[in-house]
């Protein structure tokens, strides 16, 4: 989004109340590095154009008293506790390993 308020500035726009042009939708497109059809370039100008004046609506209101904030849902742990529990043996683990030595998985060395 600063992206699109930043280049509609620079076309010496207020706080993009003025549609995007073609032009400038193209640009954003290559500057995204998406390669858009002539359809697509219509579409995108008129949704653009409407997220920047949403925007500029936005920016208009009084947020002084609001202070900033990550997220607005109080955040918990919702993880369990952590106890051990039952497991593997040895023998169980190693049962279906191609290759074991030792009590251990036997891998083939690949430093050269």
């Amino acid at each position: 989004m600063a992206v699109l308020q930043a280049h509609a500035q620079s076309a010496g726009r207020g706080e993009g109340t003025v549609p995007l042009t073609r032009q400038e939708v193209k640009h954003i497109a290559d500057l995204a590095k998406l390669g858009l059809s002539d359809k697509d370039i219509s579409l995108f100008a008129e949704q653009l154009s409407a997220i920047l004046e949403y925007a500029a609506i936005l920016e208009q209101l009084d947020t002084s008293a609001i202070s900033p904030t990550a997220t607005v849902v109080p955040l918990r742990n919702i993880m369990r506790a952590d106890e051990a529990g039952p497991s593997l043996t040895q023998n169980d683990a190693l049962a279906n390993a191609p290759r074991a030595a030792d009590g251990y998985f036997q891998v083939r060395a690949i430093l050269e």
